[in-house]
């Protein structure tokens, strides 16, 4: 065996290298290479999304958390449950920060049994609330992926055919308990269009590809902590409409938070729509709240559809807030700084301008540092000088 020439073995061949890429600087620190490759990722979010109109504005999201007993696993600190959580309640604030027209709701399962933590509801505190309540559940038993979907397909197969209808589930588990055939429930899901996702905590679940593969969704296993972070704010963009999606006009109600004042002789306390539907789970009788301009119906929280006449209820600043999916920012054209001649001052942040490269709008031709450049396409949505232009002009 010594004689024999030396080989690359197999396994050898598709490996990377991934040491490589790592180089020290002058002191022997690998900080600027980490931060390089992080930035490169970032950007490369940035140029991707570039040009998607996202049509599906309107969004009906269910999130299955896995409370099985593989979440008390302390892979992630303190353990699965708790890390999962908090980045939920991470991920909701950012949910109705880029969606503010939608809604969210949340399935727990665990002992082959799914139950409904909280329902359809566009107001961030009652899921921050429930998820700070859900640290303390007890994780045994195994998940049922098929009382889950079930569950959240029960809800979603009554909302609009324009809305985008969406479940994605957080799996730590390697298998699940099912009371009948799921590949039967993927092909309703399928041909209801409920996307499904899958974010997996273990390793990759055949069925979980086969899920996400027909009904169009992703599936991703995190590496650590701030990589399941980043596939969690990968869903907080909507998802492109598919070219089989409804197109609809939508009548929407814009009312206002009315307060009728206690010496009122006709103001009379009265509970909400959806305080009727739950048993004891809502405010109490209230002066004040949003009544629907066509049936006169109030509710405690918008956004929300009318359960008597069916209208959808909304308020400006939300569908303002939401045109930025229908109009993307253009993507920032990269230059190094060396061939830049014009004032070395980011336009934003006013500060000099230090890095490699700097990124220039193609409309007003105006540059920005790399930490504002990717504030600008992940949070503001608008260059900000092309605004003040328009505002001067």
């Amino acid at each position: 065996m010594d004689e024999e020439p030396e080989r690359a073995k197999r396994w050898e061949g598709g490996y990377e290298r991934t040491w490589e890429v790592l180089k020290e600087d002058e002191s022997g620190s690998l900080k600027a290479t980490v931060e390089d490759i992080i930035f490169q990722s970032k950007r490369k979010r940035v140029i991707e999304s570039h040009g998607q109109v996202r049509l599906g504005m309107m969004r009906h999201l269910f999130v299955v958390v896995d409370t099985s007993r593989t979440m008390d696993d302390q892979d992630l600190k303190p353990n699965r449950l708790t890390s999962t959580l908090k980045l939920l309640e991470f991920f909701v604030d950012e949910y109705f920060d880029q969606n503010p027209i939608s809604q969210i709701g949340f399935i727990t399962t665990k002992n082959k049994r799914a139950d409904k933590l909280t329902e359809l509801a566009g107001n961030p505190k009652k899921h921050i609330t429930a998820l700070k309540k859900t640290v303390d559940t007890t994780c045994v038993g195994e998940p049922s992926l098929y009382n889950a979907m079930n569950l959240a397909m029960q809800t979603l197969k009554h909302m609009p055919g324009h809305t985008s209808r969406e479940i994605l589930i957080i799996m730590s588990s390697l298998t699940t308990c099912d009371p009948a055939n799921i590949y039967e429930l993927i092909k309703t899901l399928k041909d209801l269009k409920i996307r499904v996702s899958v974010i997996g905590l273990s390793a990759e679940v055949r069925v979980c590809t086969f899920i996400t593969r027909e009904t169009g969704g992703t599936y991703n296993v995190i590496l650590d902590e701030s990589h399941f972070r980043e596939l969690l704010m990968l869903h907080v963009k909507p998802p492109p409409a598919s070219s089989s999606s409804e197109c609809s006009l939508i009548r929407m109600g814009f009312p206002q938070h009315i307060v009728s004042s206690m010496s009122d002789k006709d103001a009379k306390p009265s509970f909400s729509m959806a305080h009727l539907e739950t048993s004891g789970g809502g405010p109490e009788l209230t002066l004040g709240g949003y009544y629907c301009p066509q049936c006169r119906a109030k509710y405690t929280e918008l956004p929300v559809e009318c359960k008597v006449c069916g209208l959808t209820l909304v308020s400006a600043p939300h569908l303002a807030r939401s045109f930025h999916h229908l109009f993307p920012l253009d993507a920032f054209q990269e230059s190094p700084l060396e061939e830049h001649t014009g004032d070395r001052f980011c336009q934003a942040c006013q500060g000099e301008l230090k890095d490699q490269s700097v990124f220039t709008c193609p409309v007003c031709r105006s540059v920005f540092c790399v930490e504002c450049d990717l504030f600008i396409h992940d949070t503001l949505h608008c260059c900000p000088t092309c605004i003040h232009n328009q505002g001067t002009s």
